[in-house]
């Protein structure tokens, strides 16, 4: 098989996702706090993927400050994951952390937006249709940031061949394009991916932090461990550091003072969830990689150096060619 035949097979298998997104390819950016702002959601945007800006750190009116910011320099789709975002006209909002309520997204709709809601499991995925959602990312644990229990791998087989009236995106561990082609023959309709534009070019991350990406392997990045189940802690993988180590200090030394009765269980589990609090803007923007969060999915080892956004989309691309034509030429 020549490339344009394989590139004519790649673009037939993701044309559903591609229609949806209004993209060149259907490869959606994660939407990372502090990292998917402006000038890297415009560069995947333009490099033909589907730029998503993270806005969990911001309030409304610089929300939309960076909205019209992103729209001066793009004049290609991208998305938004939060619901502020109406007054905006933005065409594609995406929803996570929770499910989200009917009206939430009926409104969403009738703003003129495209709605993108992640699911966990399959009943949730079901739901989330019936609810009127447009389309569903599901995410694995192999993902950055907060995760969930279940393999992206597990996801995919769980919920692909369940789930055909909306266009489902993989996410999570996600690195190479010959892995983007194995999902989208699963039926999947397009991929998200996070880590590996952290490392862009166009990313503005410290470059402290990139390094730290560029140096890491996959078993770096790790869940964050929970000392006691009777306070529970939100699994997040990051890459493991100093503060790792001293957040599990820090859960047994609060835990031992509620025992003594120096502090009540709210009060605990609020000293407990403090901890993190600006680690991730500390890393990210401040470059402070030993006692900031490293928020990075298993995907991270196959992140070896810094490249344009465009010459990382072209890679990925490539490498489904690639892909396509080996399995061709087994089958010849």
């Amino acid at each position: 098989m020549d490339r344009e035949a394989a590139r004519r097979h790649l673009d037939a298998l993701w044309a559903r996702g591609r229609a949806f997104l209004g993209t060149e390819t259907a490869i959606m950016g994660g939407a990372m706090t502090w990292v998917s702002e402006r000038h890297l959601v415009a560069a995947l945007s333009d490099a033909g993927g589907f730029g998503v800006i993270a806005c969990g750190a911001m309030k409304p009116d610089l929300l939309a400050a960076e909205i019209r910011a992103t729209r001066a320099l793009t004049g290609r789709p991208f998305g938004v994951n939060l619901i502020v975002c109406i007054a905006e006209r933005v065409g594609h909002v995406v929803l996570a952390g929770g499910m989200p309520a009917q009206k939430a997204i009926a409104r969403l709709k009738a703003g003129g937006a495209r709605v993108v809601s992640f699911a966990p499991a399959l009943g949730i995925a079901k739901r989330l249709v019936r609810l009127g959602a447009d389309a569903i990312v599901i995410e694995g644990a192999e993902a950055g940031g907060h995760i969930g229990p279940v393999s992206t791998t597990v996801l995919a087989q769980e919920i692909l061949p369940h789930v055909r009236d909306v266009p489902v995106f993989v996410a999570g561990g996600i690195g190479r394009g010959d892995a983007i082609l194995a999902y989208l023959e699963m039926g999947a309709a397009g991929v998200q991916l996070g880590t590996r534009f952290v490392c862009a070019h166009e990313s503005i991350a410290h470059p402290k932090f990139k390094q730290a990406f560029i140096r890491a392997a996959a078993r770096d990045a790790m869940p964050s461990v929970q000392v006691d189940p009777e306070f529970p802690v939100i699994p997040v993988r990051a890459l493991q550091n100093k503060a790792t180590r001293v957040f599990e200090d820090t859960q047994r030394a609060v835990i031992a003072r509620f025992r003594r009765g120096e502090l009540d269980q709210t009060a605990a589990q609020l000293a407990i969830e403090h901890f993190w609090a600006g680690a991730l803007r500390r890393a990210v923007i401040e470059g402070d990689v030993e006692t900031g969060s490293l928020m990075a999915g298993q995907s991270v080892g196959m992140v070896e150096r810094e490249q344009a956004t465009a010459a990382i989309i072209e890679e990925l691309v490539g490498q489904a060619l690639d892909a396509i034509g080996a399995r061709a030429a087994v089958e010849a």
